[in-house]
């Protein structure tokens, strides 16, 4: 089916009946497991919840969570949580990971260490997808969680990992924005430069299955009339299917603008490894976190 909401994703996980199985390590964030539990309640994760038995008890019986039938591994520290979360995952035993009460970087670290985690060596980098109720389809972002400034090399891992990932929900050869202040390569603008870089490389056949442009400012990779008023060429401006941003900073921030000034849905992963990793912020509604495990587990599907 074609994809073209957030909500699409529950049909296409349905239409393939793929239950697949979550570790939500450290289970004792609140949001998180509500969100594992009501995913768990609508069919599309069986989750095994790793964590410290005194945060768990703790958050199941202030928010009177019903943890009947799920498997729950409780261990001593935090080292062994994220150990025992990330092994469950590599050895085949569960296909999604998600971080709970838990810092990125310790989960991160987990997943990287050579001892129980990854043997070889990946880059790894996260996609959000957006439903803007001002946009006329989903919108993909990348990077705005993971890789702080990358060049012109991880740039193209980032649309590598994106361009695979989005082939697995139904999104094929997605029309990418590499993103700028300005629509014009300006040598001391090295946003324009890479950009510029990248939507050759794509032409040249080195960045497969997806068509790049750039530089682009954002008002150009959205707008149809900023395209027309700006006149520009190509498939990309205007109706752009993922922007490529600059930096983590300037990803972060259009997140967060999405998120509360266009009441935007939205969902995210880490990609790069041979599993999703839903990692969601603190800060990240339940909702937000749902819509996260819908899009890790619609990805984990078979089409």
């Amino acid at each position: 089916m074609k994809f073209t909401k957030i909500s699409d994703l529950h049909t296409i996980i349905k239409a393939h009946d793929d239950k697949k199985k979550l570790v939500l390590c450290a289970a004792g964030d609140e949001h998180s497991l509500e969100a594992v539990l009501e995913a768990n309640r609508k069919g599309i994760v069986t989750p095994i919840l790793v964590g410290l038995k005194t945060e768990i008890d703790q958050t199941v019986k202030e928010y009177n969570f019903d943890l009947s039938g799920i498997e729950v591994h409780y261990e001593r520290d935090l080292v062994s949580v994220v150990k025992k979360s990330v092994s469950l995952v590599i050895s085949g035993e569960a296909d999604i990971l998600m971080k709970g009460h838990i810092s990125t970087a310790q989960l991160l670290s987990g997943v990287l260490n050579k001892e129980y985690g990854l043997k070889t060596k990946r880059f790894l980098s996260h996609l959000a997808i957006f439903d803007i109720p001002e946009y006329h389809k989903p919108l993909a972002i990348t990077d705005v969680a993971m890789n702080i400034n990358p060049d012109l090399k991880q740039k193209a891992a980032i649309i590598n990992n994106a361009v695979a990932f989005l082939g697995k929900i139904g999104l094929e050869n997605p029309k990418i924005a590499a993103l700028a202040a300005v629509e014009n390569v300006n040598d001391k603008m090295q946003a324009t430069m890479d950009a510029a870089l990248l939507s050759i490389m794509q032409r040249r056949g080195q960045i497969k299955n997806c068509i790049i442009d750039g530089p682009l400012a954002f008002d150009n990779a959205i707008s149809f009339e900023s395209k027309k008023t700006k006149g520009l060429e190509g498939p990309v401006a205007g109706d752009a299917d993922m922007l490529l941003v600059p930096d983590i900073e300037a990803g972060n921030m259009l997140y967060k603008a999405f998120v509360f000034f266009a009441n935007a849905k939205v969902c995210g992963v880490v990609l790069g490894a041979p599993f999703p990793i839903v990692l969601t912020s603190r800060a990240d509604s339940e909702e937000t976190k749902f819509n996260s495990i819908l899009l890790a587990a619609a990805s984990t599907s078979k089409f």
